[in-house]
């Protein structure tokens, strides 16, 4: 059974950074890829960013040059750094794990809110 377990999520003035991390436990050898999205209030939940096995990255547009994906196969952890961060950054942000087998296991979240 993977678990998904977010942290890092906190409280920064609009410029700051922060740093998530995602750790995932249990059936780790099915891993295809991983990565975060986000979802602020009254939204729909969006990718941010996201990494496979292979190490190809993908972003969104709204987070390109601001924001890096990178992970620790001894781990099994990915990371987000966020820097220059924007009030429009203020979500709840979620990592997802995506298996070989193209099954979804979802973090429970952590909060990052950004004042201006």
């Amino acid at each position: 059974q993977v678990q998904v377990v977010e942290s890092g999520g906190g409280l920064v003035q609009a410029g700051g950074s922060l740093k998530l991390a995602c750790a995932v436990s249990g059936g780790t050898s099915s891993i295809y890829s991983m990565g975060w999205h986000r979802q602020a209030p009254g939204e729909q939940r969006e990718l941010v960013a996201g990494i496979t096995i292979g190490g190809s990255t993908s972003y969104a547009n709204s987070v390109k040059a601001r924001f890096t994906i990178s992970r620790d196969n001894a781990k099994n952890t990915v990371y987000l750094q966020m820097s220059s961060l924007k009030p429009e950054d203020t979500a709840v942000y979620y990592c997802l794990v995506v298996s070989r087998t193209l099954r979804n296991y979802w973090g429970q979240g952590t909060q990052v809110t950004v004042s201006s």
